[in-house]
Formats: structure tokens, C-alpha cells, sequence
């Protein structure tokens, strides 16, 4: 019922009556909010249910209801850093695994569609980086302007380990949003921003995803030039901590390695000898990561076929 209609309603004989209504008017609130709140506990964890599944081509048809329910909720609890992390999460590994990567694949035999792939890569990842300034925002408003300004103060307020999974799942989409677009001078002038980000995460658990953040930093560092910050030796350094986090059951940092640094260096032996460990990884040995090792295996398989367009003899 309306408030105002209310008030002009609240004739002493009606005092009774407005209490109750308003009991009613409270508890029905309150009962919306916890069917909502339910929903998103539920759905704020799909993925990490999802990620033990054995059928990629699956979980990549079920995806986008997924994240569209996740969408519709928000609309009713904005700020639920669950369902913001969900979203964020969610349409990073989506846009990586069933889009981004798929251009690649199909591109040999079409061109055009590889570049409209890649075009609806960048917005899907931009989409998922927006989520995740939301989420940080629920606790530090205005972090996002800040973080253009000044990235050192707007991080050092972001503390405590419960943090990291938003840092990373707003740095991730966003550093990949700039590898696609290059040519967006704007967009990649804030790529010191999502290194800042990871290291900050880097800081606050380690440990975070098994050494996720790491295989971050492998692309990050190993592929750009020293003058920016970049080093192979650190990129180098990156894939031993991630291998070292995830006690080797892990395939997604010997792709990146690969992909990044034995690539640039021109190292084929090593880019065959890592893509060879990640497609024999046993993508049993870990549940929790099979989803995503099934996913870096078949790049590893992808980037094996092409080693001669790849490297000179």
C-alpha cells in the first residue's frame, strides 16, 4: 500500500488498522528479501559448484541462464557482494573459455566471425569488470574514480583476505578486455591499474584459487617489455609459485607460460615440453579444478597443432 495514502488515512479509528498493515506491509518485505537472499547464496556459488564438471560444452550451454538469473537478481538486491562476485566470475570464465578462446579456434577457417567473437569478448569482459567495481564499492565507495587517480591510496583501504576474490575477478576481466583491444588508447591506459590490483590481492592471500593470481602475472609480466615493468625472469618466478600453490594439478600456468613466454623468447622446446605436461595433467587428481584444466588442455592441444605458424625454424 502506498505510504501517502496511508497517512491520509490515519483517523484515530483507523490506528488498528494501519498497525496491522504495516505488520503485514514488514513482513512481506522481509519475506521477499530472504527468498531473493536464498536465491543468491544459491546462485553466487554455481561456480564454484560448476567448476568439477566433466562437460565443458555443458556448463557453456548452461552459462548464460545462469548469469542472466544472477543479472535479474541483482536488479532486486544490488549490493550483494555474492551474487556481484558471481557476475563478475561468471562472465569472466565464460567470455575466456566459450568465447575469447573460440575466436581463436575458429578463426583459420573464419576470419570474420573470429573478429566478432573477439568484439563481443572485450563487452562481456568489460561487463564482468563492472560487476566487480560494484562489489568493491559495496564497502569503499567511490574506488573505481579513485583507483584512476590515485591506485596506491585507493588499495591500500581495500584490506583483509574476504577481498581478494572481488580485486582479482575486477582485474582479470579488465586486463583481458585490453589484450583484445589494443587499439582503445583509453582502455589501456588502465592496465597499470589491474597490475596494481592483482599485486594487491597478491598481498592479501597468496593462496587465493591455488595460485591463480600468479597465472596473471605470468601473462602480465612476461608479456611486456622491461621498460614497462615487464621480466621473464619474473614471469619465470610466477609459474614456479603457481605450480608450487597448486601442487602441480594445475594446467591453466604451463598454457600461460607457454603462450606468453616461451612464444616471445622463441623457446620451442620448452613450449612443447610445458603444453605436453598440461595435456597429461590428470584432470581427476584435483575435482575442484577439472572444469578449468579441461578448458586449458584443449588450448595446450590448440597451441601444439600451430608450434610451426609459431615458431621460426
Amino acid at each position: 500500500m502506498d505510504s501517502n495514502a496511508i497517512a491520509r488515512r490515519s483517523a484515530p479509528s483507523a490506528v488498528a488498522a494501519l498497525a496491522a498493515a504495516g505488520g503485514l506491509l514488514l513482513a512481506g518485505c522481509s519475506l521477499k528479501t530472504m527468498a531473493i537472499n536464498s536465491l543468491a547464496d544459491a546462485f553466487a556459488g554455481f561456480g564454484t559448484s560448476w567448476a568439477t564438471d566433466d562437460d565443458p560444452d555443458l556448463v557453456r550451454d548452461a552459462t548464460p541462464f545462469a548469469l542472466k538469473t544472477v543479472e535479474t537478481l541483482l536488479q532486486q538486491s544490488p549490493r550483494n557482494r555474492g551474487l556481484l562476485v558471481a557476475a563478475a566470475s561468471g562472465f569472466t570464465e565464460y567470455s575466456y573459455a566459450f568465447v575469447q578462446c573460440e575466436a581463436d579456434y575458429v578463426e583459420e577457417r573464419n576470419l570474420q566471425a573470429a573478429v566478432a567473437m573477439r568484439s563481443r569478448a572485450v563487452g562481456l569482459y568489460l561487463r564482468a569488470r563492472d560487476y566487480g567495481l560494484r562489489g568493491i564499492e559495496v564497502g569503499h565507495p567511490g574506488f573505481g574514480a579513485l583507483l584512476r587517480r590515485d591506485a596506491g591510496t585507493a588499495l591500500a583501504n581495500v584490506r583483509g583476505r574476504d577481498e581478494v576474490a572481488m580485486l582479482y575477478w575486477t582485474a582479470a576481466p579488465w586486463a583481458a578486455a585490453i589484450s583484445l583491444a589494443k587499439e582503445n588508447a583509453e582502455l589501456t591506459a588502465d592496465l597499470p591499474a589491474t597490475g596494481a590490483m592483482m599485486r594487491r590481492a597478491l598481498a592479501l592471500d597468496e593462496s587465493f584459487g591455488d595460485g591463480a593470481i600468479y597465472d596473471f602475472l605470468i601473462s602480465y609480466e612476461g608479456s611486456l617489455p622491461a621498460s614497462a615493468g615487464g621480466s621473464v625472469a619474473h614471469a619465470r618466478a610466477d609459474l614456479e609459485k603457481a605450480e608450487a600453490l597448486s601442487r602441480g594439478t594445475r594446467a591453466a600456468p604451463l598454457v600461460s607460460f607457454a603462450e606468453t613466454v616461451s612464444v616471445a623468447t622463441q623457446n620451442r622446446s620448452e613450449f612443447v615440453a610445458l603444453l605436453r605436461r598440461a595435456v597429461a595433467l590428470n584432470v581427476d587428481a584435483a575435482p575442484q579444478q577439472r572444469l578449468a584444466n579441461l578448458v586449458a588442455q584443449k588450448r595446450a592441444r590448440w597451441l601444439l597443432g600451430r608450434v610451426d605458424e609459431l615458431f621460426l625454424q
